[in-house]
């Protein structure tokens, strides 16, 4: 049922993508809901506490991460572009793999961002290596 019910919402989402010029929209909408209040709507962060997304070299140089951070936050101390970020980020574990893959997606072509795609496959392997 539960199949049935994730084809029947990607089928849909599909549709609605069909007629949109903007083949991220899913992403954006989930972003603006769970990212955008602290690392912006054009994704350059708050100087100094929260790194940006856009044209950032942690995404590129952390890919498998990248879904673990988002559904379970992260703690550590990272370097973005430089720049010494060391505000814990709290994650969004209701988020389906699905919703995060989007979000992915969406940040990876966004603000100049050229960063590829990312599968859900992806995303599931990601969150398998580092189920709490």
């Amino acid at each position: 049922m539960k199949l049935i019910s994730v084809l029947f919402t990607t089928m849909v989402f599909i549709f609605l993508s069909a007629c949109d010029t903007n083949p991220y929209k899913h992403g954006e909408i989930m972003y603006q809901n769970f990212c955008a209040s602290c690392h912006m709507d054009d994704g350059t962060g708050l100087e100094g506490n929260i790194p940006p997304l856009a044209g950032a070299d942690y995404i590129t140089q952390h890919r498998s991460n990248l879904a673990c951070i988002i559904r379970y936050g992260m703690q550590d101390t990272i370097s973005v572009n430089g720049i010494i970020y060391n505000n814990a980020m709290p994650g969004v574990p209701q988020l389906t793999d699905f919703e995060i893959a989007n979000i992915l997606n969406y940040i990876n072509h966004s603000w100049g961002n050229d960063y590829g795609f990312v599968t859900i496959d992806e995303v599931r392997a990601s969150l398998e290596k580092c189920k709490q």
